[in-house]
């Protein structure tokens, strides 16, 4: 009893009233999308077991007795059984392939009787707590550790192959996601700026491949990336390399620091940048040639010399801005390679989103549909159940991947801005308590949930208004289904009772 007490005290109702609010949205959503003219609109009948909308509410009503149920547990029992908890999972997405019904070419959905679950939502929260548990560890420390990050990244990187493996992409692509928790315990920025980077030069190479410039001679895709590269070193020569940043990290002493990170710099912006410029006049004003292959020569020649500088200098640091030159150099020439070896429909999607192609018909059909159902809502929306584009079945998904067009379509843009404010208040929140963590396992698994909502949010919305590719990923607790929303439940409910188990370490 003193242990009920002490949790119903001390948890955070703010979070609750969120999660309920977006809960209650997220059903009327549901009503909006799988209503049908005709139908009666009472609550009992929207209420119906027979129906969607009273399934939703049986999920509804479960979740809300998992989140107690959660809570009342000792929240200790979450680090003890971390690693039971994950291996479990693991083997449940290991068997699920086997066991899986094919679902619109999925394997993901194990049936029992008259239910079906899919296990990638539930090991979110597994990898979560592993991660927090191991990095909680004691003596644990990530940046300087290659050990510490390979285990990391490995306790990430298990779950989405087994993911990949059940053709559930879009889920396994929720855990990078996790790099940013990884980034907040002391991944280094450059990390993180590599994996920018990397997205910017695919996209842009891609994007850019077949516009020719100088009399079609020479693609305008290479000079941007290429450019791209030459300035993301010079910046990170400059941050870096520079005398006081290298006395900040402690790295002993150097000898002729200064000059040698003046000659990187003149070096660069001259055989770099000055190089790629006077080629570029001399194709422009002079003799169109292609000058491609000079750019790319240019990059070469750079990272030899920072090899070169860093071995004379003695300064590690000249070789890994290198390396970075070459990961970006093989990305760039690597991208059509992976676009070729996706699956046609994820080829046509990413080629719909960059503007390489138009198919109104095909795989553009849903996001057409979606940004028409959400425009027509206007400002105040046409009302609880009136929405004529999501009732005539116009939008494809519009209870699950699409979920958020009926709020658009219904609620117009005042009821959206009410959801996204929600959402925001929610992640806010969410590094709110994070923060006050007493300890590493606490603070670490709560970054762990802010990631995933973080991503399921940006990636979902962003989706439905054409910013996004479409991957197929739930909206949380929008979204019709169980699985997803005991999924969300549970992270984020583990995280409130570890949240309201800290009152111990206060007294």
């Amino acid at each position: 009893m003193e242990k009920q007490k002490s949790v119903f005290a001390s948890i955070d109702w703010f979070t609750i009233l969120l999660y309920l609010l977006l809960l209650a949205m997220g059903w009327m959503s549901i009503c909006g999308a799988c209503y049908e003219y005709g139908q009666p609109t009472d609550i009992l009948s929207l209420a119906s077991f027979g129906t969607r909308t009273g399934m939703q509410l049986v999920w509804i009503g479960s979740s809300i007795i998992l989140a107690i149920v959660v809570l009342l547990l000792d929240d200790r029992l979450f680090d003890t059984f971390a690693y039971l908890i994950y291996g479990l999972l693991i083997i449940l997405l290991f068997v699920t392939p086997f066991l899986a019904h094919d679902i619109k070419g999925s394997l993901s959905w194990i049936k029992i009787g008259p239910f079906s679950f899919q296990s990638a939502e539930f090991a979110k929260f597994a990898t979560s707590l592993a991660l927090a548990k191991f990095m909680g560890s004691y003596g644990f420390k990530l940046q300087g550790s290659w050990k510490n990050m390979t285990i990391c990244i490995a306790l990430m990187l298990l779950p989405m192959a087994l993911i990949i493996m059940q053709k559930e992409t879009g889920s396994a692509l929720v855990y990078l996601s996790l790099s940013l928790m990884l980034y907040r315990e002391g991944l280094p920025g450059s990390v993180l700026f590599s994996g920018l980077a990397a997205v910017a030069y695919v996209v842009v190479g891609l994007r850019f491949a077949d516009a020719m410039v100088f009399d079609n001679t020479t693609s305008l895709g290479t000079l941007l990336v290429m450019t791209m590269i030459v300035v993301f070193i010079i910046g990170m020569i400059y941050v870096y390399t520079r005398p006081a940043a290298l006395q900040a990290s402690a790295v002993g002493e150097v000898r002729n620091a200064t000059q040698t990170y003046h000659r990187a710099l003149l070096d660069t912006l001259g055989l770099g940048l000055g190089t790629m410029l006077l080629a570029t006049l001399v194709a422009r004003y002079i003799y169109a040639f292609n000058i491609g292959p000079i750019f790319v020569a240019v990059c070469i020649l750079l990272v030899l010399r920072l090899v070169w500088l860093g071995l004379t200098s003695h300064i590690y640091r000249y070789g890994m801005i290198a390396l970075f030159a070459v990961g970006s150099i093989v990305i760039f020439f690597s991208s059509n390679y992976i676009l070729d070896h996706l699956q046609p429909h994820q080829q046509a999607r990413v080629q719909e989103l960059l503007g390489l192609r138009e198919d109104p018909n095909g795989v553009g059909y849903n996001v057409i549909q979606a940004k028409i159902a959400i425009g027509s809502g206007g400002l105040e929306g046409k009302g609880f159940l009136k929405g004529t584009q999501t009732k005539l079945r116009y939008v494809p998904e519009q209870e699950t991947d699409f979920i958020f067009c009926t709020m658009g379509e219904e609620q117009g843009f005042i009821g959206s801005a009410i959801v996204l404010i929600l959402f925001l208040a929610l992640l806010l929140r969410l590094i709110y308590l994070s923060e006050r963590q007493p300890y590493t396992f606490g603070r670490v698994y709560g970054y762990c949930v802010f990631s995933i909502f973080l991503f399921h949010v940006l990636i979902n919305i962003g989706m439905v208004l054409g910013l996004m590719p479409v991957i197929g990923i739930p909206l949380p607790f929008f979204s019709y289904g169980g699985s997803s929303l005991w999924g969300f439940t549970l992270l984020l409910f583990i995280f409130l009772g570890i949240d309201a188990g800290r009152v111990r370490y206060q007294r």
